[in-house]
């Protein structure tokens, strides 16, 4: 099904959403569905790779997580320690690079070490760039690239109208790589909850009704083949479009 498709996002971006309502429909406690969701991320890591996506960003934990019962929140930690120690092998095997985005400040030391490590580990493969966003929120993203422009003005390395859209784009999460083309979010839901709100100006959005745990190969597939059948303008006509 893979080679269907004419045209193929260069940046998937999804946020992964409804782990706790699947283990509620099965009357299990919330990690249950973020152990099944860990499944999810390997369908979709395949399937991504398979199509030659250069990176793919998972919105793992949000900036405003930090407000769900401190048990989960726990849980979510050990979950990420496990998942660095049991599946970076296997990512640096198929040549995939790990890079993880966010505030890493009040994480667990033995996390961020994890995370240090496994950067480093796969720094140099080229087949595909796996972005975990961790403690990581779209308006904060913005505030510590703004903040880093005003610390260059005020030590008079720039101007104030130097500050542009460009300069403060280059000081933001991820400025090396391409914006996402295609944000996909799971469970129904419609909005994109403080994710990339700036890298996400011009994407293309995709919902899907399924929870994440749901959320496997065919319908990562079908999400790749809705963004082909997408006309893509940034601002000019079908016609413009079609004269390029």
């Amino acid at each position: 099904m893979d080679s269907m498709l004419n045209v193929v996002p260069r940046h998937v971006a999804i946020i992964m959403d409804g782990n706790n309502r699947w283990a509620k429909k099965r009357l299990l406690p919330g990690v249950a569905g973020h152990k099944a969701g860990v499944k999810s991320v390997r369908a979709v890591i395949e399937v991504c790779a398979r199509a030659k996506v250069e990176v793919l960003t998972l919105f793992a934990f949000s900036s405003e997580n930090w407000k769900r019962p401190a048990t989960e929140v726990r849980a979510l930690m050990e979950l990420f320690i496990s998942a660095l120690q049991r599946e970076v092998e296997e990512l640096h095997r198929h040549g995939i690079r790990l890079r993880v985005i966010g505030d890493r400040t009040p994480l667990q030391p033995k996390l961020v070490k994890l995370i240090e490590a496994a950067e480093a580990y796969t720094r140099d493969n080229q087949e595909m760039q796996l972005v975990v966003a961790v403690n990581y929120g779209g308006q904060w993203d913005i505030a510590q690239a703004s903040r880093m422009l005003a610390e260059k003005v005020a030590q008079g390395h720039i101007t104030p109208a130097e500050v542009t859209e460009q300069t403060l784009a280059q000081h933001l999460c991820l400025s090396d790589l391409p914006a996402p083309d295609l944000c996909i979010r799971t469970s129904g839901e419609q909005r994109i909850s403080n994710f990339m709100l700036w890298q996400l100006a011009y994407a293309e959005f995709y919902f899907s009704p399924l929870l994440w745990p749901d959320f496997r190969e065919e319908a990562m597939q079908e999400a790749l083949q809705a963004f082909a059948r997408r006309e893509r303008r940034f601002g000019c006509t079908s016609e413009q479009l079609k004269e390029q």
